[in-house]
């Protein structure tokens, strides 16, 4: 990033080529360093010697920047490394994007052995508007000096980071860094954002991924740039099996789970967007803002249709909009028309007067419920943007101001009242409400970040086995970590079973108990509801012919006879540990519907309570947890209970790789919740 040597290796005498851009930026920028010019030109190039070799340099140049084919790329590689260069460059493609990854982790390894750092290849360049320098294949550009408090693009690609660095230039907003990775055969995203958390210039860090290939290590950078108070926003292709597909061919990436990956960089303290204008636009808030509220905001308005229409559009986007205080109302009240009907979004009315907004915004932003200001309005004259900036001049909170009207033009003097705002600007309110949305997320995100902490172990578990255990000891497991389980025990003849059932008490049912016997009901191993002894003897024998004759390689170890449970809503709660990501908990509705309809939700491992009746609310089938058609609501504090001991186990016993209680019947609202299966796998 801040070479103070610089070696190009292949540039070529004709102009405009690769090398010759090179050349002109580090002269455009009055790079002070020395240069030096490998290439197979026998002359001179701009009154520089040309050399024949990387092997002619001298030792320990900082940089060399290769601007030739890809065929050339790794002799050059070793050549430097025997110079012990101390970074390359390398622009050229036609490595693992193409199916090439023999040659790339051959640069890899001559790198890593040699301690060179290598970005790239396929790759763009950098450019670093701190200390004032362009390394761009494309153009020769002078880079600015000195920006601060600005923004760091940092991504896979480049063209989509020339988008990002022309919209911010667009936007007024200071950049302090863009770096294209490429296909990552050296540095990695982690290395620039464990630079960029350290950097005093830089306030937010931007990312555009398309695969993170040391998911550990890029977790910490994330907590290392939020313990610096700096945000990170991160887009990552391979949402759909289809951009998956393609970000293989654009870098050679092989994408993991994308919910995982989201789940726990979000824990780590990033957020992560779906589209480059939410990039941009967050950014933007970000930049002006970098502490983001955990509360919603404040909405001023002048259009009974606004409100409805906003209303809507928060609900959908996911954004709270918090009520105002009695005394917040009352004092609005005072001031705007009596026949206003006024919540939050507030709407003035057509009839409102402009000395009015002033006091408005201000009592709006000053609200203890509102986390920011977002103004919303249709903006004709100049005093109207004055009238909001009196307002909101006093208060911290971050604040936002869309001009209705779409592209309709305003006037010189809206304009430069718009400039002097401590507002961020926007033509567009449906945009600006999904960046808040992702804001405030953000702000909920980092507070409950700050307050999670690891979890002691489980004391008195029972040992857990290697690989898939059976349905009964899973839940000797589970019962010790605090879940309710029904009554019952294994027994191995139908005498043991007729004494256990018994005891428990009839009705009760019959679950045949084998570890490689992952799909019980479909091998007529589960039968329900034997009223008595004389029905549980009937079955036992033909509970064990139905598994010899559907899984003849499975050895029954007995069968789980358990007092039947009373019935409720069954839901589906898990937890997995991905082997780069590590632990997360998962929620569903349970039984079939969980694999048929996919309704799953992700989780941090540690996730609180709260963030667990979230996740829950945001199922599609939500409502039947509220209670449908007559039915008592479910006992949503019971399902927490059992997914935070489930998060806890999955956190603290580090040889489970998987648990699935599904289903967890979940009974009325104060009468608990019963795991009626279970399936722990052990990865060691």
């Amino acid at each position: 990033m801040r070479p103070r040597s610089v070696a190009i290796v292949g540039i070529s005498a004709r102009p405009g080529s690769a090398g010759q851009v090179i050349l002109q930026s580090l002269e455009v920028n009055s790079f002070k360093g020395d240069i030096h010019l490998i290439g197979r030109s026998a002359e001179a190039i701009d009154g520089r010697p040309v050399l024949k070799s990387p092997d002619e340099l001298p030792e320990g140049v900082d940089l060399a920047v290769f601007t030739l084919p890809a065929g050339g790329v790794r002799e050059a590689i070793e050549a430097c490394a025997r110079r012990k260069v101390g970074s390359a460059m390398v622009f050229a493609a036609g490595f693992a994007e193409t199916g090439d990854h023999a040659t790339q982790d051959a640069v890899t390894k001559i790198a890593r052995t040699a301690g060179l750092a290598v970005v790239g290849p396929n790759c763009l360049g950098v450019t670093n508007n701190v200390d004032g320098m362009t390394l761009h294949m494309l153009f020769a550009r002078e880079a600015q000096r000195g920006v601060a408090d600005g923004v760091a693009f940092v991504g896979q690609s480049g063209g989509l980071l020339g988008h990002f660095q022309r919209a911010t230039d667009g936007r007024g907003l200071p950049l302090t860094y863009v770096i294209s990775t490429g296909n990552e055969a050296g540095l990695e995203t982690t290395d620039f954002v464990e630079f960029l958390a350290d950097d005093r210039s830089t306030r937010v860090i931007a990312l555009y991924t398309e695969q993170i290939r040391r998911p550990a290590e890029f977790l910490a950078a994330c907590r290392r740039a939020r313990a610096a108070g700096k945000p990170i926003v991160l887009m990552q292709a391979g949402r759909g099996a289809k951009a998956r597909k393609a970000a293989q061919s654009h870098t050679g990436a092989l994408i993991g789970d994308f919910a995982t990956m989201q789940t726990q960089v979000e824990d780590a303290g990033a957020i992560v967007v779906p589209t480059m204008d939410e990039m941009m636009d967050l950014v933007e808030i970000l930049v002006r803002y970098p502490t983001p509220p955990a509360k919603g905001p404040g909405i001023l308005t002048a259009s009974g249709a606004y409100v409805g229409l906003t209303n809507d559009f928060a609900e959908e986007v996911g954004l709270e909009l918090p009520e105002l205080e009695p005394a917040t109302l009352k004092k609005v009240g005072e001031v705007l028309p009596a026949y206003g009907s006024y919540g939050n979004p507030l709407d003035v009315t057509a009839g409102f007067s402009p000395d009015s907004l002033p006091v408005v915004v201000k009592t709006l932003i000053d609200d203890p419920n509102v986390g920011m200001l977002f103004i919303s309005f249709p903006i004709s004259y100049a005093a109207v943007v004055r009238a909001f900036n009196k307002g909101m001049a006093d208060s911290p909170k971050p604040k936002v101001m869309v001009a209705l009207g779409d592209t309709w033009q305003l006037a010189p003097d809206i304009m430069q009242a718009v400039n002097e705002s401590p507002a961020v600007f926007s033509r567009s309110s449906d945009r600006m409400l999904r960046a808040i949305a992702l804001y405030t997320r953000y702000g909920r995100l980092l507070a409950r970040a700050r307050l999670s902490a690891r979890p002691a172990p489980l004391p008195g578990l029972p040992p857990i086995g290697k690989g898939t255990q059976p349905e009964w000891r899973g839940k000797q497991v589970l019962r010790a970590a605090g879940v309710r389980v029904p009554e019952g025990e294994l027994a191995r003849t139908a005498d043991e079973a007729a004494a256990v059932a018994k005891r428990v008490g009839y009705p009760v049912a019959l679950k045949a108990q084998a570890a490689a016997l992952s799909h019980k009901t479909e091998a007529g191993g589960v039968i329900l509801n034997l009223a008595d002894e004389a029905a549980l003897r009937a079955v036992w024998d033909t509970m064990t012919a139905n598994i010899k004759r559907a899984a003849p390689d499975v050895t029954l170890e007995g069968a789980l006879v358990e007092k039947m449970s009373p019935k409720g809503i069954e839901l589906m709660v898990g937890a997995k540990r991905d082997p780069g990501w590590g632990p997360v908990l998962l929620l569903g509705l349970g039984g079939i519907w969980v694999e048929a309809l996919g309704d799953v939700q992700v989780l941090p491992a540690n996730a609180d309570e709260a963030q667990i009746a979230e996740a829950l609310g945001k199922l599609r089938s939500a409502k039947l947890l509220t209670g449908v058609r007559g039915a008592a609501p479910a006992d949503i504090e019971a399902v927490a209970r059992v997914a935070m001991a489930i998060g806890r186990l999955i956190q603290t016993v580090p040889e489970i790789a998987e648990i699935e209680i599904n289903p967890l019947m979940v009974h009325a609202k104060g009468q608990g919740a019963t795991a009626l299966d279970a399936l722990i796998v052990s990865g060691q």
